[in-house]
């Protein structure tokens, strides 16, 4: 995908948007927030068929997946470093994660499976998209990396009775038909005293400037319509769905992309845009 000409002009739309309180904006106002009846399935439909005209593109660092591979170091360090420390493992170790069993929901073509993999957890990828695993598959088997990858939902294999040590739902919950259902079939999949990850995006005016308007329309990074503000999750409101699914937040950082370096970093206190959230099943 070739480079917007506007690209240069990216600092110029950010760094006013970077000093902007979440608090002082009231744009939600104008697009309440509202929660889907509970259904059968959490899949929906539209977003599957989305994701998979993009498919070919998920290990195309220049691609429509730009925008992951760019965050994905900050999203696997986080992970590595509360794995281990609430597992008591030395995060510098290269096979830090051996022995752990962990499921990566919405997996796509693997970007985060594969470096999970690579530090010695067993890895099972499950996507809702055939292709998005066709393509996980193919790649994993020509870095002779040993992955489980499956197509189907959350729900479907929590019903089969499958629990894990660690169970990743990145960047899928404001894809998802049901918020508070896909977060019990989540929930379920967790082993008594094993974590869950989530990362999404704040419904903020900020995040709205930034992730939608900046990277769908101006810099063009994604396709446009690739996300909804009106689906994405507070802080809090994600906080309330873990715990009604029974788990405890343990821990959340911000993810801040540097308008001038273009590097993504964690934050602890600004949520305003990207965050992730860590929660404990009880033993």
């Amino acid at each position: 995908m070739a480079k917007p000409a506007i690209g240069v002009n990216f600092t110029v739309f950010c760094a006013p948007l970077a000093s902007i309180p979440a608090a002082s904006l009231s744009f939600d106002r104008w697009f309440p927030m509202t929660y889907a009846a509970t259904s059968i399935s959490t899949i929906d439909p539209d977003e599957i068929e989305k994701f998979t005209r993009m498919a070919d593109e998920w290990w195309d660092p220049k691609g429509k997946f730009k925008p992951l591979h760019q965050l994905n170091p900050v999203r696997i360090a986080y992970l590595r470093n509360q794995i281990c420390a609430h597992y008591g493992r030395d995060a510098n170790q290269l096979h830090a994660l051996s022995g752990l069993s962990i499921l990566d929901v919405g997996c796509g073509g693997g970007l985060v499976s594969e470096p999970l993999a690579r530090m010695g957890a067993n890895v099972t990828g499950l996507d809702a998209s055939e292709k998005n695993i066709a393509i996980a598959s193919t790649h994993a088997a020509a870095q002779q990396l040993s992955l489980d990858y499956r197509a189907g939902s959350a729900e479907a294999l929590a019903a089969e009775g499958a629990q894990y040590d660690v169970v990743c739902a990145l960047e899928i919950i404001e894809h998802v038909a049901d918020v508070n259902a896909f977060m019990q079939a989540l929930a379920q999949l967790v082993r008594p005293g094993g974590l869950l990850f989530l990362s999404t995006l704040n419904r903020t005016t900020k995040s709205y400037l930034m992730a939608i308007v900046g990277a769908e329309y101006v810099l063009r990074w994604l396709p446009r319509g690739t996300h909804d503000w009106k689906k994405f999750l507070r802080p809090s409101e994600l906080q309330h769905a873990i715990q009604e699914a029974g788990l405890t937040l343990t821990h959340q950082s911000g993810l801040v992309l540097d308008p001038f370096s273009r590097a993504w970093k964690l934050h602890p206190h600004d949520l305003d845009v990207n965050y992730l959230q860590t929660a404990k099943k009880p033993v």
